[in-house]
């Protein structure tokens, strides 16, 4: 039962950061990426810091004890992160970003495997490869030709980076937070990174009148502050902390998945090759987590017994 609660709040982390792509890349034609990332985490940190106040309180021997390590995740999963996703946006488009998102389970287990010499099973390992063959069904909308017409941008290196920073970001707080909460470790990374976000943008961006920002960005900035910066990375640390990396990762395959779907409530026709990319993520998620189940050795012994039947059979 406590699994299947944490599964619901990493598929909430992922519908709302499936949301995410298009309202980024709305949002930054109207601001500069830095000031779109620093408005997003500094309302978020905020909220942060009122829901901690009234519930955890500020434990200052955890504090203390991990202060080093939530600098160093504040400056790579929070300001490293969305700061190279946003300006990444600006320059490739959201279908690019996704697909290179779409590898974030691979690189977090890679990632796991070198710090924490997590072990990758089987199922996990085909779990992971059937959820991507969806992604790629998903996001091409199942015609190849848009791979092999993609070519390389500074906007793709720059999400391919952020990438990292994400991965890494759960797998380092996993591995070197001491008696941390997801509340508590959600909190003070999201402040440090706020923070970060905001000197940059103060710094390296042009000031951008309010009056010239449409209501519609701001709606935007705001359900992404709250929905996917508080919800998504107190979900997210929540995943990492109890299923560990493996599991919590393939969510983020249910990603383009949402996109998809948000398209076609817009109208964007769906194609058959589309639905078989989306149930290929479903059945990888539920493979990599254990929802479906699957004995090798079951599957081996009936692979036997058949040749088995197969000999009795030419012997007659």
């Amino acid at each position: 039962m406590k699994d299947i609660k944490i599964y619901v709040m990493l598929l909430g982390f992922s519908v709302f950061t499936g949301a995410t792509f298009q309202l980024a890349k709305y949002t930054v034609d109207y601001l500069s990426p830095s000031s779109a990332a620093a408005w997003r985490f500094g309302a978020a940190a905020l909220i942060m810091v009122i829901i901690l106040l009234t519930t955890e309180g500020i434990k200052k021997e955890i504090l203390k004890t991990n202060l080093l390590w939530y600098i160093i995740l504040g400056i790579v999963g929070i300001f490293g992160f969305n700061g190279l996703f946003f300006a990444g946006l600006k320059y490739t488009s959201p279908v690019n970003g996704a697909l290179i998102m779409g590898l974030n389970p691979l690189l977090t287990t890679i990632i796991a495997r070198i710090i924490m010499k997590e072990a990758i099973s089987k199922k996990q390992a085909i779990g992971i490869l059937f959820a991507f063959f969806g992604v790629l069904l998903v996001i091409t909308h199942g015609s190849f030709e848009i791979i092999k017409n993609l070519s390389v941008s500074v906007g793709d290196c720059l999400i391919l980076g952020g990438n990292i920073c994400w991965a890494l970001y759960g797998v380092l707080a996993r591995r070197f937070i001491k008696g941390g909460t997801p509340i508590s470790t959600t909190s003070y990374t999201m402040i440090i990174g706020a923070f970060a976000l905001i000197i940059v943008s103060v710094f390296s961006s042009k000031p951008v009148s309010i009056q010239d920002i449409p209501m519609q960005a701001w709606g935007a900035l705001l359900f992404m502050a709250v929905f996917t910066s508080v919800l998504g990375y107190l979900w997210w640390n929540k995943g990492m902390k109890e299923l560990g990396s493996n599991k919590t990762a393939i969510f983020f395959n249910i990603v383009p998945v949402v996109a998809m779907i948000i398209s076609v409530m817009g109208g964007t026709p769906i194609t058959l090759l589309e639905m078989i990319g989306a149930v290929c993520v479903i059945i990888g998620v539920f493979l990599s987590t254990g929802v479906i189940r699957i004995s090798f050795a079951e599957v081996t012994k009936g692979s036997t017994a058949i040749r088995n039947r197969k000999v009795k059979v030419m012997k007659r």
